[in-house]
C-alpha cells in the first residue's frame, strides 16, 4: 500500500514540476511579447516623428526595420498601433510632466501659470504624434484620452484639496473644479493645435486669464458654495472703448 502511494505522490510531484516548467515559460513568453511590443510602439513613434502623421503601416515597419507581417502580429490594425503609441506618450511624457508642475513649490500664480504652461508645451513638443493619434477615432483612443484626463485632474484636485484644508477653506468642490479645468484646457489646446491662429505663449495667457480668474473667486468665498450663491452677481463693468 505505501509504495502504491509513494508511485502517486511521485508522481503528482513530476507533475506539478513540469506545470511549473510550463508556467515559467509562459511567463518568459508574455513578457517576451510586452517587452517587444514596448520596443515597437517606440519605434512607431520616433518614426511618426521623422515621416510625419500621415505615415502608413508600411512606412513604419520599414523606418523600424520589421515587416509589416511583425507589426499586424502585435497589433489589430493601425488604431490599435496608434492607441498603443498615445498610450505610451501619456506614460512615459504627459503624466510625469504634469506630476513635476503640479508638485512645485510655487505661489498659486506662478503655480497655475506652470502647469498650463508643461500641459500646452508638452503637447505642441510632438505635433506630429499628436496629429497621428487624434486622427484615430477608435473607442480605445479616446478611452486613452479620458484615462489620461482623469490621471491629471486627480492630481490637481490632490494638490487643491491639500492647499485648501491648509487654509481652512471648503474643499467639496475640489473634484468637479479640477475635472472641469483639465477638460477645458485639454479641449482648447486640441483645438489650438488643429488650428494655431495664435501662438502657444498668448494661449497660456487666454488660458492663465480664466483659470486663475476662476480660482481667484473660488478663494473669495472659501470654496464656499453657500457663500458664493448668497452673495450679488452683478454684471461686471465693461471698460469704456479706448480710441485708436
Amino acid at each position: 500500500m505505501s509504495a502504491v502511494n509513494s508511485g502517486a505522490t511521485k508522481g503528482t510531484d513530476s507533475a506539478k514540476v513540469a506545470q511549473q516548467k510550463t508556467d515559467g515559460r509562459k511567463r518568459r513568453w508574455r513578457q517576451h511579447k510586452v517587452e517587444r511590443r514596448t520596443e515597437l510602439v517606440d519605434g512607431a513613434l520616433e518614426a511618426v516623428r521623422l515621416r510625419g502623421s500621415d505615415i502608413s503601416m508600411d512606412e513604419i515597419a520599414a523606418e523600424i526595420g520589421v515587416s509589416k507581417t511583425v507589426l499586424y502580429r502585435y497589433f489589430v490594425d493601425k488604431n490599435d498601433l496608434t492607441t498603443a503609441v498615445m498610450m505610451r506618450f501619456t506614460q512615459t511624457t504627459l503624466i510625469p510632466n504634469m506630476a513635476g508642475a503640479l508638485s512645485a513649490n510655487l505661489n498659486g500664480f506662478a503655480l497655475t501659470r506652470l502647469i498650463l504652461q508643461v500641459y500646452v508645451e508638452t503637447v505642441a513638443s510632438e505635433p506630429e504624434p499628436y496629429r497621428f493619434v487624434m486622427a484615430n477615432s477608435s473607442a480605445s483612443k479616446s478611452k486613452v484620452v479620458a484615462d489620461s484626463e482623469t490621471i491629471i485632474a486627480r492630481m490637481l484636485a490632490v494638490m487643491l484639496r491639500r492647499r485648501m484644508k491648509e487654509a481652512g477653506m471648503d474643499t467639496g468642490g475640489v473634484e468637479a473644479w479640477s475635472y472641469l479645468t483639465v477638460g477645458g484646457v485639454q479641449l482648447a489646446t486640441h483645438s489650438w493645435m488643429s488650428n494655431p491662429r495664435i501662438t502657444a505663449e498668448e494661449l497660456i495667457d487666454y488660458l492663465q486669464m480664466m483659470c486663475w480668474n476662476a480660482l481667484c473667486g473660488i478663494v473669495e468665498v472659501g470654496g464656499s458654495r453657500e457663500k458664493f450663491n448668497a452673495l450679488p452677481h452683478p454684471s461686471p463693468t465693461v471698460p469704456p472703448t479706448q480710441e485708436v
